[in-house]
């Protein structure tokens, strides 16, 4: 028997534990050979309440006979046999029968799966030969928390379809998209989920097959490559994973053994009533160590270099999305799921301990304290959390007509004051473009220039803003419609000037943004962010400093009006010339050209506080940028 799939006792009672991290080595399906005239595939299931279990598959013609499958004799519920002749690319799956019933279901360990509809798994061996050694020998510098984080948020089947408006392989869409991110300035690529899913307008977020990339795209060699690719052209790459719960296709792990194993048997604590889907029981450690241990599988086996975690909110309250007497509470009376908190703690203690160069990102939509700080301070442990709260307020603003934006300036201002609480993220995300909500530009109001400038100022204000950034595609050109992920993004926009203007704007801020360490490396240290003046509502007028740890800082003016703003006086800290680094108003960006002749002096006539002040002209809905121009104080 080949050791690297041998199932001992240590790796049974770290699975009865949930503390195996390597559980997709053992179970599934393994390809090996027992002599030089015996190869074939070794199977792994566990099904404790199943009364019989084979494995069928093109190799046995599907008879439930032919394969018969051994429970081991040391309470676990593990089913094992090994199948001569199966081999690499076959398909298969596990037939049961229990009290009561029979059937087939996939295998939860599968490493790759027949292409939706089809539901079988594939017998498969993941060899590939990296080629990103320097990528991974300098990520811990390029993901830490000091370093710029832009993230560009991708849709693999629709970013862009082939010439037939089929799906692109993982290998054509690496080297389409890393092109095309890394000309924008973007620093990581965000995917939506890659687990199988069967249905496809779930947009990965039900998935039956959680170690198998989907087959949609491509094989997981294919997927690989595409980590491989993109890492090699200097991008990293992050993964959206769904722990939060599983669809109740009958393929797949709902009722996987006759009875409710991966989920809670009361539908009060195992069934999601919004999204109509199962609920992992986080309190059984076998179920816990599948959710930890899949999670390694990815940044491990594929070498990402982050997991964005779906639905935190969702798994942290037992009452989540319940009517008030439908949920039970935990064993203090309370609405917090203590399971899932010990799951969440122990998932990024084991992911920080082996690959402390990634990182790991909550979607928490409520004020859950301490999400992103460590385990051993009574945190979550994540590394950061997307800022749900400045997404809802900024966008409420943005939707303003302009008239009435000096009536809620505290909309732009608020999320500063808990803007260290956390280590943020501000999101532009998928979620912000779909089911009516209207795509970014369209949420603008005004005419068409308007429109096109109020998003160049959003993307400048948030730019500016501490916080990592995170964009998702399509918004970077002003795509008009919603996001549909059965069609391509309208690249043909690109032909127009204002939306190539748009992009031309973003490619900027991206630069600036990695250039200038003033605008991220102290992103969660309140001593690189200070107001210069937040308190202009009547003319809806922002502006701000950011700073680094050498005391170098940028100003950042914002002007949310359509109104020309001649002599506006802002308070610096030093004379000399400051140099406009962006104007969003800039013909190039498809503006009207209104801006400071590239810099401005300062004089010694105080203001808001400092000892010089400079007179600027602010464009209609445009964003600034300068910096004191070096060599002078």
């Amino acid at each position: 028997m080949d050791a690297r799939h041998s199932l001992g006792d240590l790796d049974i009672y770290l699975f009865k534990q949930g503390r195996h991290t390597r559980l997709y080595e053992h179970f599934g399906a393994h390809p090996e050979a027992l002599g030089p005239d015996s190869a074939g595939t070794r199977f792994v299931v566990w099904a404790p309440n199943a009364a019989y279990v084979s494995v069928v598959g093109d190799f046995n013609d599907w008879d439930p006979a032919a394969s018969p499958m051994t429970m081991r004799a040391d309470s676990s519920g593990v089913w094992e046999c090994f199948v001569p002749g199966a081999c690499h690319g076959q398909r298969y799956k596990y037939f049961l029968s229990w009290s009561g019933g029979e059937g087939e279901r996939a295998d939860p360990f599968a490493l790759f799966s027949e292409g939706p509809p089809a539901t079988a798994s594939i017998i498969w061996d993941l060899h590939y030969d990296w080629e990103d050694g320097d990528w991974m020998a300098d990520r811990a510098g390029r993901n830490a928390l000091e370093s710029p984080w832009s993230v560009y948020e991708v849709h693999l089947g629709s970013w862009r379809r082939d010439e037939h408006g089929e799906f692109m392989n993982y290998r054509r869409i690496a080297h389409e998209l890393a092109d095309y991110a890394r000309d924008a300035g973007f620093t990581h690529v965000e995917i939506m989920p890659v687990a199988e899913h069967p249905f496809y307008g779930s947009w990965g977020y039900q998935s039956t097959g959680y170690f198998a990339p989907s087959s949609r795209y491509g094989s997981p060699q294919d997927f690989r490559y595409f980590v491989d690719y993109l890492h090699r052209q200097g991008l990293g790459v992050i993964l959206d994973w769904v722990p939060g719960h599983f669809p109740t296709d009958a393929h797949g792990l709902a009722n996987f053994d006759g009875t409710a194993l991966f989920e809670h048997a009361d539908p009060r604590q195992g069934f999601h009533p919004e999204w109509k889907s199962a609920i992992f029981n986080y309190g059984r450690y076998e179920v816990a160590g599948f959710l930890i241990c899949n999670a390694m599988y990815w940044i491990r086996e594929f070498h990402l270099d982050g997991l964005r975690v779906d639905g935190v909110a969702s798994m942290l309250y037992l009452d989540y999305s319940r009517p008030h007497d439908d949920w039970v509470p935990n064993r203090f009376g309370g609405r917090e799921n203590l399971a899932a908190i010990e799951l969440l703690q122990e998932l990024n203690k084991s992911i920080y301990e082996e690959f402390p160069d990634v990182q790991t990102i909550a979607e928490e939509s409520t004020s859950w304290p301490m999400v992103s700080k460590p385990v051993y301070l009574g945190g979550l442990g994540f590394g950061l959390k997307w800022n749900m709260g400045w997404m809802n307020d900024s966008l409420t603003y943005m939707e303003l007509d302009p008239i009435f934006r000096k009536f809620h300036h505290n909309l732009l201002t608020f999320a500063l004051w808990y803007a260290y609480a956390e280590n943020f993220v501000l999101p532009l995300s998928h979620d912000e473009v779909v089911y009516g909500k209207k795509s970014l530009i369209s949420k603008m109001p005004g005419d068409y220039w308007q429109k096109m400038a109020g998003l160049r100022v959003l993307f400048g204000y948030m730019f500016g803003l501490p916080g990592k950034k995170l964009l998702f595609m399509g918004a970077e050109f002003g795509q008009w419609r919603e996001w549909n992920h059965d069609l391509s993004l309208d690249w043909d926009l690109l032909s127009f000037p204002a939306h190539d203007g748009i992009r031309a704007w973003v490619r900027d801020l991206n630069r600036i943004y990695r250039q200038r360490p003033a605008l991220h490396e102290l992103d969660f240290d309140p001593a690189g962010f200070a107001w210069e003046n937040c308190h202009d509502s009547d003319q809806s007028v922002l502006s701000f400093f950011r700073r680094d740890k050498a005391g170098r800082r940028v100003l950042i003016v914002c002007n949310f009006t359509p109104v020309q703003r001649e002599n506006y006086i802002i308070g610096v800290d030093m004379g000399g010339t400051w140099r406009e680094l962006l104007n969003s108003d800039s013909q190039l960006y498809g503006g009207s050209g209104v801006g400071n002749m590239g810099q401005v002096r300062a004089e010694a006539i105080p203001a808001h506080n400092h000892p010089y002040s400079l007179n600027l002209t602010l464009p209609p809905l445009g964003v600034l940028y300068f910096e004191p121009q070096e060599g002078q104080e």
